[in-house]
């Protein structure tokens, strides 16, 4: 039963279905490398290290090797600029943002019984803001041959104008709701007058060269709650398990501008319009990690950590707006407005997101230091919404598992010890989770820090810098042209840890 409720001029109103998009279920899909500032400093490089609190969301067995309890929390500062070339136009946006990276802490209990070989058990919790969500893009540009006519006209072929007369925009799916913007903004016209009418045609006027303005602000945060417990085999052989809960808040803006100076006709035709979107997107999911780690010999450690699909149980909120100028051949122009003051609340949905397997080596040099690798792969084209079998679903976990590939991480980390300091060092590869390669293209990152043990206190900063390229259509259907995104990401981490 659908239930509509008021409040001020805005109505809520509860849907069966959204137009999710394969940019969607990526999105928490994807992780950003966080955590604790040695762990930044050393690219996350730490599942055959362990004895980090960020090193339990790599490996769990991790904790097991801590020998005395500890805590600690970092702070981060994130600087994100996003250049873009919009047919070759150049504009730059940029983002800032103080948070709260990590809080954790890890107990660990001896059994000093020399004839058991179960040597310790340790049990952590640790806290990670694993995405954070605050960006600005901000693209602009003169398109020489497309305009967002397409997108209106995409959705409105084939839906009945009975439809969109006869129906209140509550009572609309998501699809009609798209038709109705763009026949009520004349975007777009019935090609007859019938209610059985199922074509319609553009009023933008041909000839190309639209002037397009794309505005995407974000915001939000997608974090991850762990639980640990973890043991040790004669301090030889470690294992572990993570309980995880997690949780995503998200918020995305965006304002779409289009202007022509193309001959004006007898007919009204559209000059210039700005489409509005918002999406609010929250909930919670479920994860666990296996891992363990081997001592090899004193120096050579193995390691292999399994993390479950995620199971997010996740509502949509969406809001938009329409406002068009349309003008005729020796006419003045008319302003437009479609704004149903309407915030659609869908129901809830389901989406599990792929699980990661991560191959890790290390050698530690006594006490100078250590290097270390990590190889995580994760495939993104299992990533599915649920119930498979429901239609509005049906589309986009194919258009998923089409157009998303199996995709690699490498993690290198390097420390050196000087006396109570702490040099360190790290490189991080990640390969495009779309087959193409370029929607998402490949993830480069360096890292560098340093940290001073004062005895039961230390003290750590981290610099990490990473670029990745992307080109995402502004919309993903019907118009779908986008700007060359090239991102630029500088963090500095600063963590406080004590030895309790």
């Amino acid at each position: 039963m659908k239930k509509i409720l008021f409040l001020f001029i805005t109505g809520l109103t509860a849907s069966v279905s959204h137009s999710q998009e394969v940019s969607d279920a990526l999105r928490y899909s994807q992780d950003n490398l966080t955590g604790t500032a040695r762990f930044r400093a050393m690219s996350g490089a730490f599942g055959a290290v362990g004895g980090d609190l960020s090193s339990l969301s790599v490996n769990p067995a991790g904790s097991a090797i801590f020998t005395n309890n500890q805590t600690g929390i970092t702070f981060s500062n994130q600087s994100i600029k996003n250049n873009s070339n919009y047919f070759g136009t150049q504009t730059s946006d940029k983002e800032n943002t103080f948070l709260l990276n990590q809080a954790g802490a890890v107990f660990v209990f001896h059994d000093h019984n020399p004839n058991n070989n179960w040597k310790k058990i340790s049990i952590g919790v640790n806290y990670e803001n694993t995405n954070n969500f605050n960006n600005s893009v901000f693209s602009a540009g003169t398109n020489p041959t497309n305009s967002i006519d397409k997108y209106f006209l995409a959705y409105a072929n084939g839906v009945p104008l009975g439809d969109i007369k006869r129906l209140d925009y509550r009572d609309m799916s998501y699809t009609q709701q798209q038709a109705f913007f763009g026949g009520e903004g004349y975007v777009i016209n019935p090609v007859t007058a019938d209610n059985n009418n199922t074509q319609y045609t553009s009023n933008v006027p041909a000839g190309g060269n639209y002037y397009q303005e794309n505005n995407i602000y974000t915001s939000g945060y997608n974090s991850k709650l762990s639980f640990n417990i973890a043991t040790s085999y004669k301090d030889r052989i470690y294992f572990g398990a993570n309980l995880n809960v997690h949780i995503t808040d998200y918020r995305r803006s965006s304002s779409f501008y289009e202007q022509n100076s193309n001959p004006l006709q007898p007919n009204e035709t559209i000059s210039d319009l700005e489409f509005n979107n918002n999406l609010y997107t929250y909930g919670n999911g479920f994860s666990f990690q296996l891992g363990a780690i081997a001592k090899v010999t004193d120096s050579f450690r193995l390691g292999l950590a399994y993390e479950s699909n995620t199971w997010y149980d996740l509502y949509d909120e969406v809001s938009q707006s329409l406002y068009t100028t349309t003008q005729a051949l020796g006419g003045q122009p008319i302003n437009n407005t479609v704004n149903p003051k309407i915030i659609n609340v869908y129901d809830s949905y389901t989406l599990q997101t792929p699980g990661k397997t991560t191959f890790s080596a290390a050698y530690v040099f006594g006490k100078s230091g250590l290097i270390s690798v990590d190889y995580a792969i994760k495939d993104y084209g299992n990533a599915k919404y649920k119930p498979t079998n429901d239609a509005g679903f049906r589309g986009v976990n194919n258009d998923i598992s089409n157009q998303l590939t199996n995709a690699g991480e490498l993690r290198v980390g390097a420390e050196y010890k000087i006396k109570q300091l702490s040099l360190r060092g790290g490189y991080r590869f990640e390969g495009s989770p779309y087959k193409n390669g370029t929607t998402i293209g490949d993830l480069n990152s360096y890292s560098g820090g340093l940290g001073y043990n004062f005895g039961g206190t230390k003290l750590d900063l981290a610099y990490s810098y990473l670029e990745r390229k992307s080109n995402q259509g502004f919309f993903a259907k019907g118009f779908t042209d986008g700007a060359n995104i090239t991102s630029k990401l500088n963090n500095v981490s600063l963590t406080l840890l004590f030895e309790l």
